[in-house]
């Protein structure tokens, strides 16, 4: 749960945002750069940091049903929304879902693998486990698309595997299950990344207006997640589990559900409205600066135990992190 950019196109905490396309007006506010950034930053750390809280503190162990809910508040927000057209959104057609489904797949196993990583490694670990999504991207790039990094850029990537590597020997709180999901949710991301732009340029020919802007992709994407996400639950027995579990008769818990829900939507729309006040490279670079004060965050927050060798692995991974997004600039200049 986190931010890489890819292309134009940004994959963090399972939302779509796509540099580009329709993009919705916004009224003239004084200093909407700064102001968009900000509504980015808080936004995405406080989804980790909320979603964090609901698996971990609360000791709740129904990833999926977390994952159904948030997606559920997502369509709920988006198609009220629409119809009070403040937003426009593509109608779901039957050719339009044959056409985006398998990508959905591979996005709703990125958000239940992330899900459940996050439910056992602490939240600095996993932002910079996440790198490691980069090193696949790229080598998928190289091979399925023949695109050649240069050797800054190979050099940072390098860095992040150093940093993992390091920061997973060191880790006081290690858990190998935790791992495990986390390395599967770096396949599945990046295969996230690497399938979506084609599938996007598909989509687009299958839809009325011969375009998908950012608000449809949100809706499409949540929506057909959510008969997956149900028959996911079935599967993994979480159904018994949330008739049982005491969480569910507790309002406070529901608030907190719904919160992660809001957050992540709005992660959506402040990440466009970042996007339309800066560009790709200034949004590419913050989001890797970003990781910096939530780790802290993370740490500080549910008290996790580190040590200096620990601490500095995650410090390096995170600089790893700046250089590879600056290494991208550079490279797409």
């Amino acid at each position: 749960m986190k931010s890489y950019e890819h292309d134009g196109v940004d994959l963090e905490d399972g939302k779509t945002r796509k540099a580009g396309g329709d993009k919705p007006t916004l009224r003239k506010i004084p200093n909407q750069a700064l102001l968009s950034g900000l509504a980015y930053c808080v936004s995405s750390c406080s989804m980790i940091l909320v979603n964090k809280f609901v698996l971990s503190s609360y000791n709740f162990n129904a990833g999926i049903f977390l994952m159904l809910y948030q997606n559920f508040v997502s369509v709920i927000i988006v198609m009220a929304l629409s119809v009070m057209g403040l937003i426009t959104t593509e109608p779901l057609t039957l050719r339009l879902i044959k056409v985006w489904f398998p990508v959905n797949v591979i996005f709703v196993g990125m958000l239940i693998t992330s899900m459940f990583s996050l439910k056992y490694i602490n939240v600095a670990m996993v932002t910079v486990l996440k790198n490691v999504t980069n090193v696949i991207t790229a080598v998928g790039e190289m091979y399925l698309f023949n695109k050649h990094h240069d050797n800054k850029v190979w050099l940072a990537l390098f860095l992040m595997i150093i940093s993992a590597v390091s920061g997973g020997i060191t880790d006081l709180s290690f858990n190998a299950v935790g791992y495990a999901w986390q390395i599967a949710n770096c396949f599945l991301t990046a295969s996230y990344s690497l399938t979506l732009r084609k599938t996007m340029d598909t989509a687009k020919q299958v839809t009325q207006s011969g375009n998908l802007n950012e608000f449809s992709m949100v809706l499409l994407n949540n929506t057909l997640s959510l008969p997956l996400g149900l028959i996911l639950s079935f599967a993994f027995n979480e159904i018994d589990y949330l008739y049982n579990t005491p969480l569910l008769r507790l309002p406070g818990f529901w608030m907190v559900m719904t919160l992660s829900g809001l957050l992540g939507l709005a992660i959506s729309f402040t990440s466009m409205w970042f996007l339309h006040q800066t560009g790709a490279t200034t949004y590419s670079l913050v989001g890797s600066l970003n990781k910096i004060p939530l780790s802290i965050a993370g740490i500080v927050l549910f008290h996790v135990p580190t040590s200096l060798q620990n601490s500095a692995s995650i410090l390096f991974g995170l600089v790893a992190g700046v250089v590879f997004a600056r290494a991208k600039m550079r490279e797409k200049s």
